[in-house]
């Protein structure tokens, strides 16, 4: 709760809804499934995949653990994009996940889990293409496929793969040529090629290679997509107009003046060349904002860039406020998103922590309240075509 302890994520579920608008204008005709897992890269799962799962085609998640929290919620479809390991996959065949095959053992064991009683095991088999991340190689991919075909209890819903230097096409052409060697093999044996699916954010924004039947997008359905990758002419546009969708914010829970000479935080880093006054910010590398934020980083308040001094610590950070006076308790800092005409990105943190913005996300730790806020009736489910989700959003939420 924001009000026991002066920091949390702000979460704009509107603008995810808008970003996977502008992802489905860019793929065309292919479906969506977007990536969930990690708590949806700490945007939280539940709450986003309750609210975008009318509007898209299915949700990936990692692990069987994040797939039933989500099931619980959710009753679209749900990609497993890792195996289950043998013991657990009954309650994952119970929760009508879909499972990756990545080897001829993970069918064994499905095929021997499956009931056959109940509906098929949707499977979706990988194709290794050069990741190394486990997948069958392409020549092996149709005796696996002929057996899963044969079973009744197994149905063969998605062939795919992973491109992994989505910002080198020739190394993505390599990858897919690689992939159609499954796909042609299918087709000479007279097995119906189900749907496949190589392309994340990476891949679909990149626009270099065929979006084939199904998409992937992870990070750029939060907002945000790599700097240096090189967004094709046709999707300069919707990259443009993407919107993040988390941002940091704290309250200050103390002030502190501290004369020239006097130090500030751990190990007395930072010494004042100035009378400085400093506010303290209830947020720290507890929550996810690391300690290699600093030196250099910066909040904002009154849309005005203040620069951090000394260390983060487990539980704060400070922050130099001189030359804003009166500032109060109530006031709101942005450590990572906009305010006015400025924005901190995740993409700032990362260069400064020499790391990814994908880092940035997903480690925001759990014990920051997530607050969610949706404009009731938004425009976002109009632009993927599908309708809207429900406009009640649980725990902590902003209307509007």
């Amino acid at each position: 709760m924001t009000d026991r302890r002066g920091a949390w994520l702000d979460i704009d579920l509107d603008a995810i809804i808008a970003n996977l608008g502008l992802i489905r204008g860019v793929v065309g005709g292919a479906r969506l499934a977007p990536v969930v897992k990690a708590d949806a890269y700490g945007h939280g799962m539940v709450e986003v995949g309750r609210t975008i799962s009318p509007l898209v085609d299915g949700l990936c998640v990692a692990t069987l653990d994040e797939a039933l929290r989500l099931r619980a919620q959710v009753a679209g479809r749900i990609i497993m994009l890792y195996p289950v390991p043998p013991p657990a996959l009954p309650e994952a065949i119970a929760a009508g996940v879909e499972l990756p095959v990545l080897s001829a053992v993970d069918l064994s064991a499905i095929r021997a889990a499956a009931r056959r009683d109940g509906p098929p095991v949707r499977v979706h088999i990988g194709v290794e293409t050069g990741m190394a991340r486990g997948g069958l190689p392409p020549g092996q991919v149709l005796a696996v496929a002929a057996e899963a075909q044969a079973d009744p209890a197994v149905e063969l819903a998605g062939l795919w793969s992973h491109l992994h230097s989505p910002e080198d096409p020739p190394t993505s052409d390599a990858q897919l040529l690689r992939f159609e060697l499954a796909v042609t093999a299918l087709q000479e044996a007279g097995i119906p090629v189900p749907p496949r699916h190589s392309a994340a954010s990476g891949g679909i924004f990149a626009g270099d290679e065929p979006a084939l039947d199904l998409v992937r997008p992870g990070v750029a359905t939060y907002g945000v997509l790599d700097d240096s990758l090189p967004v094709a002419p046709d999707a300069q546009a919707a990259a443009a107009a993407l919107r993040p969708a988390m941002s940091l914010v704290a309250r200050p829970v103390a002030f502190s003046d501290v004369p020239v000479g006097g130090t500030v935080g751990y190990g007395g880093t930072w010494r004042a060349e100035r009378p400085t006054r400093v506010a303290v910010l209830p947020v720290g590398y507890g929550d996810g904002y690391l300690r290699g934020s600093q030196p250099g980083a910066e909040a904002l308040v009154r849309g005005r860039r203040v620069p951090l001094v000394g260390r983060v610590s487990m539980d704060a950070v400070t922050v130099d406020v001189t030359d804003l006076p009166n500032l109060g308790y109530d006031e709101e800092f942005v450590l990572l998103g906009m305010q006015g005409h400025e924005r901190i990105s995740a993409g700032d943190l990362a260069r400064r922590r020499n790391t990814i913005a994908w880092e940035v996300l997903t480690t925001m730790a759990g014990r920051l309240a997530r607050v969610y806020h949706r404009s009731t009736g938004t425009a976002g489910g109009d632009q993927l075509g599908t309708g809207t989700a429900a406009d009640t959003i649980p725990s902590e939420t902003r209307a509007g």
